[in-house]
């Protein structure tokens, strides 16, 4: 019996699927195709994700990817850029904040209200 598994790829919902293409193009997401019935497949640091074209508040307001990154502060600055220049109706964005976990966390809303979580990993001291 051979249970390997090669890939796993989460749905990430879009309330106007054209805007949120746009948005994470523009946070640094890579097109790597899109179809013609609304489902696109973006990457990030070798990461992919389906961006669909269908929309539950409930569920978007509730969807949350965590992604580990080298500079919160960096990542809090470019979304800022991005979110002050660009048309994203929805998006916002909350300056750093030190959680629990040891990490530094900033806080990003795609226009579909998916929360992003730009994760940097302190080292701690025993």
């Amino acid at each position: 019996m051979n249970l390997a598994v090669s890939d796993v790829k989460v749905f990430v919902p879009a309330l106007d699927f054209k805007e949120s293409l746009a948005f994470y193009q523009a946070l640094g997401w890579k097109l790597n195709w899109k179809a013609d019935h609304g489902l696109a497949e973006l990457e990030l640091a070798n990461k992919r994700f389906y961006l669909q074209d269908y929309y539950s508040k409930d569920w978007a307001e509730n969807f949350m990817m965590h992604i580990l990154v080298d500079d919160a502060k960096a990542w809090w600055q470019h979304a800022a850029d991005i979110i002050k220049v660009g048309d994203y109706k929805y998006a916002r964005l909350n300056t750093p904040k030190l959680e629990d976990y040891g990490a530094l966390v900033t806080h990003v809303w795609d226009p579909s209200g998916v929360l992003l979580h730009f994760a940097q990993m302190l080292e701690t001291k025993d």
